[in-house]
């Protein structure tokens, strides 16, 4: 079966629908799904579907988008929710300078405690890198220990660089753009990368993988994701399931 490492089920878009999306995951071949959060409410979210539902865990932090309105007290507030029973990671967090809708230094700032707060809790952390590879990868290795471990979220960037985030301990997961044509570096990484530390994830409601790119994405649609990287490697699919699926349940701490 396949592990959904990365679905927003949370959001608004699948308010008509969520009930039955989560019924039929089974039934589509994906064993669970990992929904983080993005903000405090968000996460309070998440949190509450991993608790209704037996084939979702949560993971709880602040998007670099939103740590403008971050303060201590949100800091002990996903402290509080990361205790919460089926609270497998500390994310979305990370740096995003391709937006920029916080502060550059407040973005470093917030992403280090929350990365701190990871550590204190034993946590793997959930990254989101977009256009932030060299600061990224200067505060992970800066804040490097026998702790820090995690997921490069819809990884973006070189093969090569690929290897010095392997080397201090992180998985990379790759999505829905692998499945695109025209992409050309997500396809180098799904061939060139080690399935001992590949994840899968389909990011929904976002980066829809062909041939459904331009509609919602949903977690059946990781079979995409999957079935792309197979052919990639000239490997069967069932050896992306099962690596794939034995390295998500590896960085989650789930049996």
């Amino acid at each position: 079966m396949l592990v959904d490492s990365h679905a927003h089920l949370d959001d608004k878009r699948f308010n008509k629908d969520r009930e039955n999306i989560i019924k039929e995951l089974e039934e589509n071949n994906i064993e669970f799904i990992v929904n983080p959060g993005a903000d405090l409410d968000t996460s309070k979210r998440a949190v509450e579907l991993a608790r209704d539902n037996k084939m979702i865990y949560a993971a709880v932090g602040v998007h670099p988008h939103d740590v403008k309105d971050m303060d201590q007290n949100t800091i002990e507030e996903l402290r509080k929710l990361a205790r919460e029973e089926k609270v497998v990671a500390i994310g979305e967090i990370g740096l995003d300078y391709y937006y920029d809708n916080s502060p550059r230094e407040l973005q470093k700032k917030w992403f280090r405690e929350q990365i701190r707060l990871a550590k204190e809790l034993d946590l793997p952390i959930i990254i989101h890198d977009r256009d932030a590879h060299e600061d990224t990868y200067n505060i992970l290795k800066e804040e490097n220990d026998e702790k820090l471990r995690g997921i490069m979220h819809c990884y973006q960037s070189s093969l090569e660089m690929s290897s010095q985030f392997i080397d201090l301990g992180f998985y990379i997961s790759l999505a829905g753009p692998t499945t695109f044509k025209n992409a050309k570096t997500p396809k180098e990484v799904a061939k060139g990368i080690d399935l001992d530390r590949l994840l899968i994830e389909t990011d929904s409601p976002y980066l829809t993988p062909h041939p459904y790119r331009g509609k919602r994405n949903e977690p059946k649609y990781v079979k995409y994701v999957a079935q792309t990287i197979a052919d990639l490697k000239n490997v069967p699919l069932e050896e992306i399931e099962d690596s794939t699926t034995r390295n998500a349940k590896k960085i989650f701490g789930i049996e």
